[in-house]
């Protein structure tokens, strides 16, 4: 018959807690060990220093639960301040290698025998080969495998925990497993389960619970503790520097452009189009793409549809790009044909196309084009390849130099645009050769596991669609001749 305390909800039994109620705490404990547990363990790869560190944070949270704003996410504020403490743990020191242990084989066989239910704790030997065998898979597969033999074996437990789905967690694991051998697969299996923290956990945690304390200075630290989690996983700066460069280079070739314009009626056409087109390219990165994201997490979409949804999200947003970009050429190329044909004489004070400034032009124009793709090649470990982009884009850039050199007016802007087209033709190319791969990294997964989530097919399919579209676009807009 379960008791009152175990039947209560987090939400109650925080509110229990508040009051000073150590039992309700002890629930809480209980409910949550095994994850916070694991977490430690998958962390720094000691059982022992695990249960230490599993220890720390219940004890953190405790003198700190009135930070808690949000009483029924228990579990996720404990994993923040668990995921807090191993961050601080490692600026500490280091972990200590694995003292020498027995040969795997004796290992695997002592690991087949049955343990009493009293066995909580394996033996060092066998904590040893546990945690090797552990450490060489990634972390990717490492720490879904460990949470689901110390969550009761339950892919839905685990899913909350890592915030995935069911079907994400479900090809981990095929995959951790497909990577350990049967015999050792076995082993870190039985260990796992005998390993996990029992009631004498809970009761160290109660006999070590300090009086609650509700001062300011408490409640800060375990703000600071939800929070330290999400800082050191966003990677801010590396995550954000390199797309700004792009954007930056961007908005000066455009800003250039402007200046360059020998009319106010260019001048206002060019304006209006480029402030158009940067709305809705910023709008649609850090607005509509966050949107799409917390729908699908929202609506618990399967990663084959949410991957699906975005590979069409971007090829719209490709499609739109394009539309304003043709149009806008064409627009502006007929404004510059009618002032040559009047003259050529310049209404404004235009920007001269020196030398320094062809540079400046070439520059950012590239920079504005490649330096998103270096970062997504970079960012996935394809170094390689960064360097490839790296390298293409400064040829690129001096070969327009060398095609830009000694024109002016219409015969400069045909030249752009005729340069543009091959700018793109090579960022689709090194799209439809590597996209996959650098998305494969980014959720480290293997390349035939992200296939399955997008075909091959899809990548190629939708860029042979988006060049018949810009096709037609160049067709309609193409300006009648006349006889």
């Amino acid at each position: 018959m379960m008791t009152d305390t175990e039947l209560c909800s987090d939400t109650q039994l925080v509110n229990r807690c508040l009051v000073g109620d150590r039992d309700a705490f002890g629930r809480i404990v209980e409910r949550y060990q095994g994850l916070i547990c694991a977490l430690a363990y998958n962390a720094c790869g000691d059982i022992g220093r695990s249960e230490d560190l599993a220890q720390e944070t219940f004890l953190a949270a405790w003198r700190n639960l009135n930070s808690l704003k949000d009483r029924d996410r228990v579990k996720q504020w404990l994993c923040g301040i668990a995921r807090h403490l191993i961050q601080e743990s490692y600026r500490r020191a280091t972990r200590d290698p694995m003292a020498a242990s027995a040969p795997l084989e004796e290992a695997a066989v002592d690991g087949r025998k049955s343990l009493q239910p009293s066995e909580q704790m394996i033996s060092k030997e066998e904590r040893a080969i546990l945690w090797r065998v552990l450490e060489g898979l990634p972390a990717t597969y490492r720490e879904p495998l460990i949470l689901f033999y110390r969550q009761n074996q339950s892919v839905a437990e685990v899913a909350e925990a890592l915030e995935l789905s069911d079907d994400a967690v479900k090809q981990r694991l095929s995959r951790g497993r497909a990577i350990l051998s049967e015999r050792t697969a076995k082993f870190v299996e039985t260990a796992l389960r005998s390993s996990g923290p029992g009631k004498a956990f809970t009761l160290g945690v109660l006999a070590a619970l300090p009086l609650m304390t509700t001062s300011a200075k408490a409640a800060t630290a375990g703000a600071a503790a939800a929070k330290g989690t999400s800082a050191v996983k966003s990677g801010f700066l590396g995550a954000c520097l390199a797309p700004f460069i792009g954007i930056i280079g961007g908005m000066t070739a455009s800003w250039l452009s402007i200046r360059l314009a020998p009319t106010e009626r260019e001048r206002r056409v060019k304006r209006l189009s480029w402030i158009a087109l940067w709305v809705f390219a910023l709008g649609w990165c850090f607005i509509a793409q966050p949107t799409v994201k917390a729908l699908g997490k929202y609506y618990q979409w399967s990663d084959r549809t949410l991957v699906g949804t975005l590979a069409g999200f971007w090829w719209f947003y490709a499609a739109m790009a394009a539309l304003g970009i043709v149009v806008a050429f064409r627009r502006i190329l007929a404004i510059r044909q009618q002032f040559e044909a009047a003259g050529g004489i310049p209404q404004v004070h235009a920007m001269p196309l020196t030398g320094r400034n062809r540079l400046a032009l070439a520059a950012s124009i590239h920079l504005g084009c490649f330096s998103w793709l270096i970062y997504l090649a970079w960012h996935a470990g394809d170094r390689v390849w960064a360097g490839i982009i790296a390298v293409t884009m400064i040829l690129l850039g001096a070969w327009y130099l060398y095609r830009l050199r000694g024109k002016n007016g219409t015969a400069a802007w045909r030249a752009l645009g005729a340069h543009s087209a091959v700018v793109w033709g090579v960022i689709l190319l090194v799209l439809n050769l590597r996209l996959d791969v650098w998305l494969a990294a980014r959720r480290e997964v293997s390349l035939s596991e992200f296939h399955q989530l997008l075909p091959m097919w899809v990548i190629p399919s939708l860029t042979l669609t988006l060049l018949i579209w810009i096709g037609l676009l160049l067709a309609v807009t193409q300006p009648k001749r006349r006889l």
